[in-house]
């Protein structure tokens, strides 16, 4: 006993408060428990003897609590599948609380208790409902994407010094592009011609925009949102000097001066407009985008190859554009 008290006092910093674990404290109430009071309050301890005495009953209160107890293991916990499904309720649908989700899973066939659903909720730390259930700009934007046009000039210059603009639209849900053509004069006329061009063949595609992002580009005329306007297409100004505001359309431009542009010397007007078109082609029916998870906005992704044999034997083939400055690649039949 004294051995083991030394063995505690060891444990303690220099004027710690001295602790004694669980299994101190039962160690000290099974040695010392046969002894009266009065032989205890004599003896040299590090506690006074009511404790060691307290310690000593609710060691025997646990036992007799741990014998009664049945041998039922308890509550069981709850299947993973359903967890998991919980889980993925919640994440889907953030202003989904545990009552909404727990008739979801009654329509699914899956019974459980409500607060089976809460416990699961709380433990995976998920915020109740009206603290997640705000709307972020990413979903927003994912949410109206199909209703979204953007639009912007790009400016190149040719080998004679002259400057192209280029006007181009593109589709925030499919990022689809449609150049408008290009122009060395971008005058109020050309430019509403372009808007009248744009409101047709959105027409005959059965696109269903009702916004356009714009920049406060003194080029774009007011006849030009006259013309969107009774076509239903409402025009969005961006901020001032804010180009993330219209960071598709802006990513479209850096895409075409990097892969394009940038590679190639323009002629004259004639020259740059062919240049555009083979871009466009490319753009919309071979190149893959990563913001609508590596699709192509005019042409679904091919099935993937599983045969074994088509596999450790590719025959792929090689289509160029623009005498090589860009390349589609596709397996040949």
């Amino acid at each position: 006993m004294a051995r083991h008290q030394i063995t505690v006092l060891e444990r303690q910093l220099d004027g710690e408060r001295i602790r004694f674990t669980v299994h101190d404290r039962a160690l000290l109430a099974a040695l010392l428990h046969r002894l009266r009071p009065s032989v205890l309050r004599r003896m040299r301890l590090l506690v006074r003897p009511d404790t060691v005495l307290r310690w000593h009953r609710d060691l025997i209160a646990g036992r007799h609590a741990a014998r009664s107890r049945p041998n039922r293991p308890g509550r069981p916990p709850t299947v993973r599948s359903i967890r998991t499904l919980v889980l993925r309720l919640v994440r889907e649908n953030p202003g989904w609380g545990y009552r909404r989700v727990h008739g979801e899973l009654l329509v699914l066939g899956v019974k459980v208790a409500p607060s089976t659903v809460w416990k699961i909720l709380k433990d995976a730390g998920v915020d109740p409902a009206p603290e997640r259930s705000a709307v972020t700009w990413a979903s927003f934007l994912r949410s109206q994407a199909k209703a979204l046009l953007a639009c912007d000039f790009l400016e190149t210059v040719t080998l004679t010094g002259a400057r192209m603009c280029v006007l181009a639209v593109i589709e925030h849900h499919t990022r689809r592009v449609r150049v408008l053509g290009p122009t060395a004069h971008p005058n109020a006329a050309w430019v509403t011609q372009a808007a009248r061009n744009l409101v047709m063949d959105l027409e005959d595609a059965g696109c269903r925009a009702r916004f356009l992002i714009r920049d406060r580009d003194g080029k774009f005329p007011d006849l030009f949102d006259v013309v969107l306007a009774d076509a239903g297409i409402r025009v969005v100004l961006t901020g001032v000097r804010l180009p993330r505001m219209n960071a598709v359309m802006e990513r479209w431009v850096r895409t075409c001066r990097r892969e394009l542009l940038d590679r190639t010397l323009i002629w004259n007007q004639r020259h740059l407009l062919d240049a555009l078109r083979e871009f466009e082609t490319f753009y919309n029916e071979h190149r893959p985008h990563q913001g609508i998870a590596n699709a192509r906005p005019l042409k679904a992704l091919p099935q993937p190859i599983s045969e074994p044999d088509r596999i450790a034997h590719l025959n792929i083939r090689r289509r160029q554009r623009l005498g090589g400055i860009l390349n589609e690649y596709e397996n040949a039949a």
